[in-house]
């Protein structure tokens, strides 16, 4: 028996708790290092034995869970914080999308400082801190709505705020107490790669999870930000639109995930025309202490020599390595050789009666892809034939823009399908990007006044089977439109299909108006 048996709460013995009930218990069990009661939701006059336990109550476990629950099984989720829901609303994608909208606020405003109702911007820094203190002050609000609902609405079962500790395939031990299921579902989720030079434990160097949970000071003028995916350039653009030096060091390429050249193109551009400087084939070869244990520059590895720069903070997005280290070393589960857990279409790992989900299994680690492996884990369980691959998917990521897109590029198409049909804004033409369109929603100031940053778009066509084979927007208002025309091209969406849909003018892409001009032609043209 542990000393966290004898600060166990059990919720089910008293009133039921509301979201608003939670929010204090849960930030006092995160914030105060005396509370560390262990939330106990466990229905012991139940008799059935558990289908599944789920170590790892984050996205996948919670969706999981609830979609086992729905299914008549019973399961029970073992999660260290005491909240549900995971990294995503406690330190990675809800602050990403809180970041990246102050910086297309930011761009906005800067692009038309001291016009129309504009402040003038010009010289002025607005504050990196302000923002994380805003997040972290209101992220009890999503953590106490997930708990609430998945007691509450979801009939859940779960134990928080204590670690499980694996002993075999069908058993964990938590916070003194040992629970049996017929199968164990591995949801540890994954944690940020550490920077890899000296200097980097320095005080001013940040993932983005110590950036929410440790950033105490103003950042100075100057930032660097170390890589070049998603997580690096999303926070990255937000640091230069708050007005600051924004240095981004790359191994390679910016943005390699961004298939289509134009696309690609057209996004870096618009981060230049920010401000942003990109350094490729480049290197961060040492973090420089001030002699206090903080950050006062670095030094960088160019094609042109070495750099040396003046900086108190440093960002880095190196991508996140999986928390597989516990299955590994107490059931022996198969690996690859990035440390992810390799499992098959059916979420079962080389251990019979494991499973693993989420981030745990690799990339991409995304949201969508938590989610629903942890649903078909639990289908499978349950008695369902099913198979889920997450090789193609509706992509996205934030510049100061909003960036989606879906399939190949334009390049990619070429080679497999020889003739291709291309459909773009802005069209090809001697003015180039000064041109006012795409002209969508949250655009349209651009388009009137800065008609270079009103955006960009592309559907790629395979001209013989006139099938949507790519598609491309860079701008605002796409997202939930790509998402449901993904759906509509893993049928086999075509530009006549297109042609027919009925859009809500502006919609998001122009795509359905732009096929519509083209739909009649027999052998198809760009445009």
């Amino acid at each position: 028996m542990t000393a966290r048996t004898l600060t166990t709460w059990d919720i089910r013995k008293q009133d039921p708790l509301s979201i608003h009930d939670w929010g204090p218990e849960i930030d006092s069990m995160l914030e105060d290092p005396d509370d560390q009661r262990v939330v106990f939701n466990v229905d012991e006059t139940d008799p059935r034995p558990f289908d599944a336990i789920f170590l790892g109550g984050g996205a996948a476990g919670r969706f999981g869970s609830a979609y086992m629950r729905a299914l008549g099984g019973r399961q029970l989720i073992i999660d260290r914080w005491p909240f549900l829901g995971g990294s995503c609303p406690h330190n990675a994608c809800v602050p990403h999308h809180l970041f990246s909208e102050a910086a297309a606020e930011l761009m906005l405003a800067r692009t038309f400082s001291g016009q129309y109702w504009f402040p003038d911007l010009e010289g002025k820094i607005t504050s990196i801190k302000e923002m994380v203190d805003l997040f972290r002050a209101g992220r009890i609000a999503p953590h106490a709505i997930m708990n609430f609902q998945s007691k509450e609405q979801l009939d859940l079962e779960y134990i928080l705020n204590a670690p499980g500790r694996i002993i075999d395939s069908h058993t964990v031990e938590v916070a003194g107490r040992v629970f049996h299921a017929n199968n164990l579902i591995l949801a540890t989720g994954a944690r940020p790669r550490p920077l890899d030079c000296p200097g980097a434990d320095l005080h001013g160097v940040y993932t983005y999870e110590s950036l929410v949970e440790d950033l105490d000071y103003e950042p100075g003028d100057t930032v660097v930000v170390i890589g070049g995916g998603k997580t690096a350039v999303e926070y990255g653009c937000f640091f230069q639109a708050t007005g600051r030096r924004t240095i981004f060091v790359v191994r390679s390429q910016l943005l390699k995930l961004l298939e289509d050249g134009e696309t690609r193109d057209y996004v870096i551009t618009m981060m230049k025309e920010q401000g942003t400087e990109i350094w490729e084939d480049s290197l961060l070869t040492e973090v420089h202490n001030d002699g206090s244990g903080k950050v006062k520059g670095v030094t960088v590895s160019t094609p042109n020599g070495t750099e040396y720069v003046e900086t108190d903070f440093v960002f880095h997005g190196l991508g996140e390595i999986p928390n597989s280290e516990m299955a590994a070393d107490a059931l022996g589960v198969k690996l690859n050789d990035d440390g992810t857990i390799v499992v098959n279409p059916q979420m079962q790992t080389s251990v019979p009666n494991v499973y693993a989900i989420g981030d745990l299994i690799g990339t991409p680690m995304e949201m969508f892809k938590a989610r629903k492996s942890g649903m078909y884990a639990s289908r499978h369980i349950m008695g369902e034939d099913i198979h889920y691959e997450f090789n193609e998917f509706p992509d996205f990521l934030h510049t100061h823009y909003e960036v989606s897109w879906f399939g190949i590029g334009e390049e990619e198409a070429r080679e497999r399908y020889g003739e291709v049909t291309i459909i773009k804004m802005p069209p090809d033409s001697e003015d180039g990007w000064e041109v006012a369109l795409p002209a969508t929603d949250r655009m349209m100031l651009y388009a009137f006044a800065k008609p270079r940053m009103s955006g960009f778009q592309k559907l790629i066509i395979a001209s013989e089977s006139r099938r949507v084979v790519g598609a491309h927007h860079v701008g605002a208002g796409a997202r939930d439109a790509f998402q449901y025309l993904f759906q509509l091209y893993r049928k086999g969406l075509t530009i006549d299909q297109l042609a027919e849909m009925d859009e809500l003018f502006l919609n998001p892409t122009h795509f359905i108006q732009l096929s519509r001009l083209r739909a009649g032609n027999q052998n198809l043209r760009d445009l």
